[in-house]
């Protein structure tokens, strides 16, 4: 095995990390305050390519793999998590149209998606149906050329502010086989959208709920056959647990960073912070926890790459470790700073708000711990999760 990056691997990641030094992280704290979308970072992100990181050349994107597309995701949360997660959800959402739409739904949106002039939002979660998203409600009728679509959707990403909607509904039985996806323009006639959620963080991005009263959506528009859009987007959500778990370890890097810092300039008791072997411990233990989170990422988004049979287990496991182990470093960060942690002068508050919604989203963490004992439990799972 070798841990080393390559070439082209460091030069996108310095890329990454260019940009979220200049472009993200400077006005960082101003959109959280303010709530602002930036759109227009956004679109200077996607100059560069990392809106469509792994959707395929041929339809705009770089085809990049899965790790190269992580190593991305967590250099751009260095710089602003909330900006980052939501390019993650963007890039998610564009692959599954350029992997699963037909010829016309990708000629008129791929491009424009990919170079990030166009934006996405992926939308499974409902009212009564969030981590039993097979449960859905949302209608698909046919109708002669069209699909009619009824029903609601909540906790949107970017809802509002967005061109195209990933929409899963029900087009057959109850149950997962019963789903399809569709890829519909945000602006269709019907489509209503709820106030903007006032949350605990991600501010740089808006979250609603939407409505669709009998939007008319073509035929060729839905995204694989009907019945395979729960699959379709079960396939989406793999590469999406690797890209926000790389998303919490851009944060909880950053964190450790000032951590950092802050023990060799903060001096108590006539000595520097650093000096105290209880917090050198902490530090540690902060350090360990990080890389050992990355090292899990990083083999998932590799087992995904390769087709792996337990690629869902290995992404859940990645989600879950990353995702509370990176909480913690963040909020271990925050203590180190004592009071001037939890002012908003310091970005160790913003942080701590940040990732906190990493445990939830994607599929919680109780799912995620469900998928993985699925597959130790299996009969015929043997030594594949090793």
């Amino acid at each position: 095995m070798n841990f080393d990056l390559d070439e082209t691997q460091r030069a996108l990641q310095e890329a990454a990390q260019d940009f979220a030094r200049e472009a993200l992280a400077p006005e960082a704290a101003r959109w959280d305050a303010e709530a602002i979308f930036p759109r227009e970072v956004i679109a200077r992100a996607g100059e560069l390519g990392f809106c469509g990181l792994y959707t395929p050349e041929d339809q705009g994107g770089l085809g990049l793999a899965r790790l190269d597309s992580a190593l991305i995701f967590e250099a751009l949360a260095g710089g602003c998590t909330s900006t980052a997660a939501y390019i993650s959800i963007h890039n998610m959402a564009t692959w599954m149209v350029a992997t699963f739409g037909g010829d016309d739904v990708r000629d008129l949106w791929c491009g424009e998606l990919a170079a990030g002039t166009k934006l996405a939002s992926y939308c499974l979660t409902e009212p009564g149906a969030g981590s039993d998203a097979a449960a859905l409600k949302t209608k698909a009728v046919r109708d002669g050329d069209d699909y009619v679509l009824t029903g609601s959707k909540c906790f949107i990403s970017g809802a509002g502010d967005t061109d195209l909607l990933v929409v899963m509904a029900r087009t057959g039985e109850a149950g997962a086989g019963g789903i399809s996806t569709f890829a519909v323009p945000a602006d269709a006639e019907g489509i209503g959208y709820g106030r903007k959620e006032a949350k605990m963080g991600w501010n740089s991005q808006a979250t609603r709920t939407i409505t669709f009263d009998g939007v008319r959506v073509p035929a060729a528009n839905r995204l694989g056959a009907e019945g395979e859009g729960f699959a379709i987007a079960m396939k989406g959500l793999d590469g999406g647990r690797i890209n926000i778990a790389a998303c919490s370890l851009g944060t909880a890097q950053a964190a450790l960073d000032a951590a950092r810092a802050y023990l060799g300039e903060r001096e108590q008791f006539g000595r520097r912070l650093a000096d105290f072997q209880a917090l050198q411990f902490k530090l540690a233990d902060m350090a360990t926890e990080l890389i050992a989170a990355r090292q899990m990422v990083w083999l998932a988004a590799s087992r995904l790459d390769e087709g792996h049979p337990e690629a869902t287990a290995f992404c859940a496991m990645a989600k879950r470790l990353a995702t509370d182990r990176c909480f913690d470093v963040c909020n271990t960060a925050l203590q180190i700073h004592g009071g001037y942690g939890y002012i908003r002068e310091y970005p160790l508050e913003r942080h701590v708000r940040d990732v906190r919604v990493h445990q939830i989203l994607e599929g919680t963490n109780e799912i995620m711990r469900l998928i993985i004992a699925r597959r130790v439990l299996a009969d015929d799972n043997g030594d594949r999760l090793r």
